[in-house]
């Protein structure tokens, strides 16, 4: 039945479409969701940044991500990131403020050798542990990074067993659940993702939060989906605020001391504060960088403060700070230290630009 139904659902007229959510109905959550966070948390929000160290996955088949559109003649090994445009992303982050979401690529882009001097790398400029996303590990990957991570994060993005066949063709949920119980057994926290807008139905609560109890999940990140061009989801309305605030409010019911983070992309900013008051705890997919200090930034803050949250680091004001000194004491030779800063100075010029130009 299930092939049959992943044959059926091949292109973007047959997506499973996502169920509706009325305003009343998740009004009434929403209530109910904001008090029990409050009972949990205290009243701050902040912007976790994913810091990703590639553009392309040898998996490369998941129907509704980006990287499954990337060219076949281009190898996932060619859209790496340069180490020093990593490295300056994490200096900034720290220094504005922003928590680190998790590090991130494709699977299979990078060496395990090279995953870990970055990890190690990271965990020297940031000064605490990094959650980890870069697929399922297995048990001798997880002990040679844990002394640099605070916990691993399961790309999961749907519960239901069909839906997650038609969405994840190569990627199943078993090697996931194995990493969660090994990563449990190492003391380390666990995250999962989630995308509403994909088919999932009402139903389909009961196993997310079955699952989330089952392997102690620590942290969910509950992201809309992005219809992207070339997927099957490409002419896909994006789930509306009703529908993402539906699934953070019964988690945040189900699971009161549970970490829900929210992906807004930046067409949505007049929901976060819906998000919020839903019970979700940060906020991430928002191009921090390249819209630094623009309307839409100052948008975001404005709408932690509607939530009746204070944000915590800013999307707005540069830190007076000498970025020069702070790339110096970090311990890498003096030929990356001098490409981290030149590609830290090129953030810093969009950044400036957007300041200069939204005053």
């Amino acid at each position: 039945m299930v092939s049959k139904l992943i044959a059926k659902l091949s292109s973007e007229s047959d997506v499973p479409k996502t169920e509706v959510f009325s305003s009343s109905e998740v009004d009434s959550l929403i209530e109910k969701a904001e008090l029990i966070y409050n009972q949990n948390f205290p009243a701050t929000t902040c912007f976790e940044r994913a810091i990703f160290f590639s553009w392309g996955c040898t998996i490369g088949d998941c129907t509704f991500c980006y990287m499954s559109t990337q060219p076949a003649e281009k190898k996932p090994t060619e859209t790496k990131r340069s180490t020093e445009s990593i490295l300056a992303e994490f200096i900034l982050a720290k220094n504005l403020g922003w928590d680190i979401g998790f590090f991130t690529g494709g699977i299979g882009v990078f060496t395990p050798s090279e995953i870990e001097f970055l990890l190690k790398s990271a965990v020297e400029i940031t000064e605490e542990k990094i959650w980890l996303s870069v697929g399922a590990l297995s048990t001798p990957l997880i002990k040679k990074y844990l002394p640099y991570i605070k916990g691993v994060v399961g790309s999961t993005e749907t519960i239901n067993p069909i839906l997650h066949k038609i969405v994840c063709p190569s990627k199943p949920l078993q090697p996931y659940e194995k990493m969660f119980v090994e990563s449990k057994k190492l003391n380390l926290l666990t995250a999962m993702t989630f995308i509403v807008g994909m088919g999932e139905v009402k139903s389909d609560l009961t196993l997310l939060i079955d699952f989330i109890r089952k392997y102690e999940i620590d942290k969910i990140h509950v992201y809309g989906l992005i219809p992207q061009e070339g997927t099957m989801f490409q002419s896909h309305e994006p789930p509306t605020k009703e529908a993402q605030a539906w699934w953070i409010a019964q988690l945040r019911i189900a699971c009161p001391k549970l970490d829900i983070q929210c992906g807004v992309w930046e067409d949505r900013m007049n929901r976060v504060s819906y998000l919020l008051k839903a019970g979700a705890n940060s906020v991430s997919k928002f191009r921090a960088t390249a819209l630094f200090a623009t309307p839409v930034a100052r948008e975001l803050e404005i709408q932690a403060k509607i939530a009746g949250r204070k944000f915590q680091g800013t999307l707005t004001v540069l830190p007076e700070i000498d970025w020069t000194e702070e790339v110096n004491k970090i311990h890498f030779d003096s030929e990356l230290k001098k490409n981290i800063l030149k590609k830290l100075n090129e953030y810093l010029a969009v950044m400036k630009r957007n300041l200069a130009k939204n005053k």
